[in-house]
């Protein structure tokens, strides 16, 4: 099994949230504790040093890839690395194996960011169909907007902003205590300056900077809030490796490993390898967007993690 990165010292396992610290009581003491220490180093460096923190989850992966919250570690941070291949093959894998439909706004960013805005309009499509909560529409629609930007449709772009301000926005109306709007304001400001019209790109600038100064001065990507839950604890539940309790079907060999490393490269494979007989780009493209989107037929043979 590689070591992987060295674990620093502060990194405390019993900060990990208590529902990650359940999870990881399937596997061996010794073994938990260098994947919760793994774990808690990619939650605190994934935004100050996201190659580091992709370094310490892909650890944890390598220790632990049958449990979703790792996964779904791995994928955060290769998205805040800028692997968005990665990210959107290991997000796929988390909500296959643990049920949880999210991360539809940063896989539709993903397939923008690998180069195919069509795809990433079908999965912004498909999300905002459903019952969605504001702050999943907000981000939902700074994708559709940059993707409609990728293709060079700036006018339709426009039209998604401005309707997710309300229509007929105005920057003096802007709403201090919605971040989710001051994030569409942000974008608008910034899609109007590359349209030329730099005059009303100031007056929205200046708009919300007036209420968020830095929020003024970043980029629109997707933001996050479930690595940073890593350090939101109880304290009265907190479990250490000395008290996890494992059975002897739970304990992890070497074989279990191999086993895991042979897992994740097969479904690697299934995400970037056509089908039997050969598919098209066109078709190619239909299959992701259907497993993205849980639509793909059973007989595609998505491997179980």
């Amino acid at each position: 099994m590689p070591a992987g990165p060295e674990i620093p010292e502060w990194a405390d396992p019993r900060e990990l949230d208590a529902s990650i610290r359940a999870a990881l009581q399937g596997l061996d003491s010794r073994n938990a504790a260098q994947v919760a220490g793994h774990l808690v180093v990619a939650g605190t460096l994934v935004d100050e040093d996201p190659v580091t923190a992709l370094a310490h989850a892909r650890a944890a992966r390598d220790r632990a890839s049958r449990l979703a919250v790792v996964r779904e570690a791995v994928g955060v941070a290769a998205y805040h690395a800028e692997d968005y291949a990665e990210a959107a093959r290991e997000l796929r894998a988390y909500r296959r194996m643990s049920g949880d439909q999210g991360y539809r706004a940063v896989l539709a960013d993903c397939e923008r960011a690998m180069g195919r805005p069509e795809v990433a309009l079908r999965l912004v499509s498909e999300a905002l169909a459903e019952n969605l909560d504001a702050e999943e529409t907000v981000e939902l629609r700074l994708v559709e907007a940059g993707a409609r930007r990728d293709l060079g449709e700036d006018a339709a772009a426009r039209i998604v902003l401005e309707s997710a301000l309300g229509g007929r926005p105005d920057p003096e109306r802007l709403d201090g205590e919605d971040e989710g709007q001051l994030r569409i304001a942000a974008a608008y400001a910034d899609l109007l300056r590359a349209q030329g019209d730099e005059e009303k790109a100031d007056q929205w600038l200046a708009a919300v900077a007036a209420i968020d100064p830095e929020l003024a001065g970043e980029d629109m990507s997707i933001e996050f809030t479930d690595l940073e839950e890593l350090s939101d604890f109880d304290e009265d539940a907190v479990v250490t490796s000395d008290e996890v309790e494992v059975s002897d079907e739970a304990q992890v060999s070497d074989d279990d490993v191999a086993s895991d490393d042979v897992e994740d490269v097969t479904e690697d494979l299934e995400d970037v390898v056509p089908a039997a007989g050969g598919m098209s780009f066109d078709e190619e493209v239909e299959a992701e967007v259907a497993e993205l989107l849980g639509e793909a037929d059973t007989d595609t043979g998505d491997s179980k993690d």
